[in-house]
């Protein structure tokens, strides 16, 4: 299968639970809009989503994939087998031992980490900590999901993987439905949707694992024993863990200075969500389908390949992203009023989200570039470099929110973000290539240049549009006719974008048919200019 259908099919599943994820928000909005209950939600879920990157997909996509494809290759599935259950009964024990030890502390979590600013208000940080503790077995299933999900990626089975989380995004529609059907009071669909986040974590969980049994891999659990093995990921896995959760650690920090404002942390998640869409079609996508493919090319010596697969990554992402940034930071207004402005969500609050959502848009391009970069360091079994230069970038973050945020609020927040993110997707960058890491393509640059005008051009095309369709999409219209309107807007910007694109070089057929017809292992190299 080529790299890009490899891409296609991960990306494919993530666009559509990220569309789920469209609708859950919006009945969100409608249910709760920027309201007490809402900031108490999303700081109890943000916790446990905290410790998932941080621990499942950070730590397993970095150190679990190499190890278990270097198993693969030295001892086949049995080898491969034996690993899993070593680090399937450790990672139970682990996981078990932590989840009882965090609900225990939970007040004390609540008021030093997820939410200090809630403490001078007693309702909605009692309600925050009760939802905490519901939520936060989520972080056990979703660990042990995402090494089940590290080991069908390995034995290239994607699909089942990436649709995973679909099933989150349907319970909690469903949860939020039967709320506004009934009529449900803030506080009691908030209890629905914690609930609803606990049960999501065990279907996936039970998916998995017949998705594993599916790709012929029948693993048990093992009395846990430090093995070799064990070891050798573990020391891999605490820097990686720190590397993969590092949009959330900054999210988080953002959250903790949030929390003094009310409303401030709902807005953020309202923007967050939709910039994820292009960053999880397509950096998750990346990521996820580029480290096994990596560290099985080095395993086997083929640097060139390797090489190879990460100019074309890059050339895929900045391909996608670009344009998607331009668009978001053109029409922000009109995206978030189409999509949530409705019930309790008001113009002010419009406003607000626009705003950091255009902020978060600049900062795309360098966010996905974190997930393409990232497999370049993970595959060759260092995860220390990318930790430090995460942890830079947290020290940067924190400055600059402190800073922003007395002046610009969500704003500021979101700036923050987006510096620290650019900032390690360049650094990371420029270390793989002084090492030689990453071979410089002369063509990839003038196509990198060519692909940044045209997003120019787009953009200021789609500014004039927006002005014609300002009627269509304002807020006196009707549901579909705003739909239709930012689908116009959306499908032109596209065509624009697309025709410049290739008009001027920034993309060519060879470009596509280099992606679509290779197969593993014949990858050729990049045509020159």
């Amino acid at each position: 299968m080529s790299l890009v259908k490899k891409f296609a099919t991960v990306g494919g599943a993530t666009l559509g639970s990220r569309v789920l994820g469209f609708a859950r928000e919006t009945l969100m909005a409608a249910a709760l809009g920027t309201g007490p209950m809402a900031d108490a939600f999303y700081a109890a879920f943000r916790f446990p989503n905290l410790f998932r990157r941080l621990f499942a997909e950070g730590a397993f996509n970095a150190a679990f994939v190499p190890l278990f494809a270097k198993e693969i290759e030295a001892g086949g599935l049995d080898g491969a087998k034996r690993f899993s259950e070593e680090v399937f009964g450790v990672l139970f024990s682990v996981l078990l031992m932590l989840t009882i030890a965090m609900e225990l502390l939970m007040p004390l979590i609540v008021a030093w980490v997820i939410a200090p600013g809630f403490v001078d208000d007693a309702e909605k940080f009692d309600v925050t900590v009760k939802l905490a503790v519901v939520m936060f077995p989520y972080l056990m299933c979703m660990s042990l999901t995402a090494m089940l999900s590290g080991m069908l990626n390995s034995l290239h089975h994607y699909f089942a993987a990436a649709v995973a989380p679909v099933f989150l995004n349907v319970v909690l529609i469903g949860a939020l439905g039967y709320g506004l059907w009934e009529g449900a009071s803030p506080l009691q669909v908030a209890w629905y949707l914690s609930w609803g986040v606990l049960a999501a974590g065990l279907l996936q969980m039970a998916v998995l694992y017949a998705g594993v049994r599916h790709a012929g891999m029948k693993i048990g659990f093992r009395r846990p024993r430090m093995t070799p093995n064990v070891k050798r990921l573990l020391w891999l896995a605490f820097p990686a863990a720190i590397t993969g959760g590092i949009t959330q650690i900054n999210q988080l920090i953002g959250q903790m200075i949030a929390s003094t404002k009310d409303g401030a942390i709902s807005a953020l998640q309202y923007a967050d969500r939709v910039y994820q869409l292009p960053l999880g079609v397509v950096g998750i996508a990346v990521g996820v389908v580029l480290l096994p493919e990596l560290a099985r090319a080095l395993k086997g010596g083929h640097e060139r390949e390797a090489g190879n697969l990460q100019n074309r990554s890059m050339e895929f992402v900045l391909f996608l992203t670009l344009p998607a940034a331009g668009a978001l930071w053109v029409i922000s207004d009109e995206i978030v009023r189409v999509l949530y402005e409705r019930g309790a969500f008001s113009p002010e609050t419009t406003s607000v989200v626009a705003g950091t959502l255009a902020i978060y848009g600049l900062g795309l391009p360098g966010f996905v570039m974190i997930k393409a970069l990232n497999p370049g360091f993970f595959a060759r079994e260092d995860t220390k470099t990318p930790m430090r230069i995460t942890m830079l970038s947290v020290v940067i973050n924190c400055v600059l929110a402190v800073s922003l945020f007395p002046l610009f609020y969500e704003r500021g927040i979101a700036t923050a973000e987006t510096v620290s993110g650019w900032i390690t997707a360049l650094l990371l960058f420029v270390t793989l290539v002084r090492r030689g890491h990453w071979p410089l393509e002369k063509a990839l640059a003038w196509r990198v240049g060519r692909l940044l005008i045209a997003t120019v051009v787009m953009a200021v095309s789609l500014e004039y549009a927006s002005g014609y369709l300002a009627h269509r999409l304002a807020p006196t219209s009707t549901l579909f006719e705003q739909l239709s309107a930012l689908g116009m807007l959306i499908g032109f910007a596209m065509v624009v974008y697309f025709s410049v694109a290739f008009l001027i070089g920034g993309a060519d057929l060879g470009m596509l048919r280099r992606n679509l017809k290779r197969g593993r292992g014949k990858l050729p190299p990049a045509e020159a200019e």
